[in-house]
């Protein structure tokens, strides 16, 4: 594929490196010493969605079956293993760290390729790696620093011209991040067809074309059926795209409103120039493309824009909303701006370039500052923060448990507290919840023989599944007394160790 070629100092792209990687550890260090690298739910539900699969009354591959995409588990599956790690999220956050570092240098290596300009590529990658936003994600061990590694790095692969045998490289690229979040799907098809178009538009063979490419979609293809029919094993059903959250954002029904909300959120992540910035830059991108035929590779970074599909779906539907799923979009933004700046570079007489680099980095640094308390991501992951203390009033009632009664409890809802109760002594094996297959769908119609105890989320989203059963069928808990409740939980104990301890 025909790209814009210039100098390209060696030692740039392993500077990016080195930077992101030194700034991302210190990042962690300082939100640890904070006690924010698990302050968020879903940071706790990554690390026992990877710890089951061993820690488990069932434990197998099967526990990877879920709504979450299996590589980011599979990776930390045999890490957290470790009470220390898995108590503390610190592999999770390695991998993170590392993610951020290639996310970063894949960014500038993007932008390097399609303008030539090092002072562009400079400031893309640092509009992506100063966003307090991104810093804190990559300080914990959630999912979205692992998708941006992989999807930029494979656009970056798409956008190069490689020889043949590497199509099989970017496709098991992508097919890596089908498998980390769901964002990957529409922006791994988009880009292959992107690429094919500028590889068409060069004057390349129509069947040289559809062979690479067709290479290249094939292991992300591959890799969705099989993430289907372990789906398909394990819960039942092909695809779960529901029944995991209540319908109550304002946009249900609504895609207009879905797309203000999803554009109000890209603003306060990354301040309303910035935002500006980015769109003139897709602009240019985007004209530039279309109009100079050796220019085509410019549109295949836009496909990283389609990460907005997923929550613009998500909302439509009525799912909650959260700021952190338009994340993701910073990436695209930081790649829009660095390549507006870059393709400055071609207005004669002046390093126009230059002066917008200047420009750009100063409009950064005044509305994005790293490590700031207030960012909204920062903000969003401390919602849970105010109920762990209250929580461990639950946790100090089933202190004094027989070992082999099972807690009853629904993952999907409580599996940020199956982590946190890990530091008093608990193990997963110690509850029972949906990865538990045949045994747990058995005590939904009768917990007796299964669970000495049943813990209920009753308040967050209107209460959990097995909240929700309590109250259509009231005869679930027959034989249970309340003995606890905190932040919204309720602890039940089955009557007949109420009478053992009686007596």
């Amino acid at each position: 594929m025909t790209v814009l070629t210039g100098p390209r100092p060696r030692a740039f792209l392993p500077a990016v490196a080195a930077i992101a990687t030194a700034g991302g550890t210190a990042a962690a260090l300082h939100y640890a010493r904070l006690g924010l690298t698990l302050s968020h739910y879903d940071a706790r539900g990554h690390l026992i969605v990877a710890r089951r699969v061993f820690d488990s009354i069932t434990p197998g591959w099967q526990q990877f079956g879920a709504v979450w995409l299996p590589l980011p588990h599979l990776l930390n599956a045999i890490p957290v293993q470790l009470d220390l790690l898995y108590r503390t999220g610190a592999s999770g956050v390695a991998i993170s760290v590392v993610s951020f570092a290639i996310a970063a240098t894949a960014i500038a290596a993007i932008v390097l390729r399609l303008t030539a300009s090092v002072v562009a590529a400079g400031v893309a990658a640092a509009v992506f790696v100063l966003n307090p936003n991104v810093l804190y994600l990559q300080a914990t061990p959630m999912t979205e620093p692992l998708l941006l590694a992989l999807l930029t790095l494979g656009v970056a692969l798409l956008i190069r011209d490689l020889p043949p045998s590497f199509a099989r490289v970017q496709g098991v690229v992508l097919a890596l991040a089908c498998l980390t979040r769901y964002e990957a799907w529409p922006v791994t098809y988009l880009a292959i067809v992107l690429a094919g178009f500028a590889w068409l538009r060069q004057g390349r063979p129509v069947s040289a074309t559809l062979r690479r490419f067709g290479t290249v979609a094939l292991y992300p293809t591959l890799a969705l059926i099989l993430f289907a029919i372990v789906s398909r094993v394990v819960v039942g059903r092909w695809f779960v795209s529901g029944d995991f959250f209540v319908p109550e954002n304002k946009a249900l029904g609504a895609p207009s409103v879905a797309v203000d909300e999803i554009a109000w959120g890209v603003r306060q992540l990354s301040g309303a120039v910035v935002t500006w910035m980015a769109a003139a830059g897709a602009v240019a991108m985007l004209a530039t493309g279309a109009v100079r035929r050796s220019d085509s590779a410019s549109l295949v970074p836009l496909a990283l824009a389609a990460t907005a599909l997923v929550p613009l779906a998500a909302f439509v539907d009525g799912h909650p909303f959260r700021i952190r799923y338009m994340v993701p979009l910073i990436a695209f933004e930081a790649t829009a701006v660095g390549c507006g700046v870059g393709l400055l570079r071609r207005i004669p007489r002046a390093r126009w370039d230059v002066v917008a680099a200047v420009i750009a980095a100063g409009v950064a640094a005044y509305e994005v500052r790293p490590l700031d308390s207030e960012a909204p991501m920062v903000v969003e992951a401390q919602w849970d923060r105010p109920n762990v203390a209250a929580r461990a009033q639950v946790t100090a009632c089933l202190a004094g448990r027989d070992r082999h009664d099972k807690i009853m409890a629904s993952m999907g809802s409580l599996g940020h507290y199956m982590q946190e109760a890990s530091r008093a002594g608990f193990e997963l094996r110690d509850f029972l919840h949906e990865g538990n297959g045949d045994i747990w769908l058995a005590a939904l119609d009768d917990p007796r023989p299964f669970a000495g105890w049943i813990l209920i989320e009753e308040k967050a989203e209107g209460g959990d599944m097995l909240a929700k059963l309590a109250r259509e069928h009231p005869a679930f808990l027959t034989g249970y007394s309340r003995v606890c409740e905190a932040a919204g939980l309720a602890l039940y104990q089955r009557q007949n160790l109420i009478l053992s301890v009686k007596r």
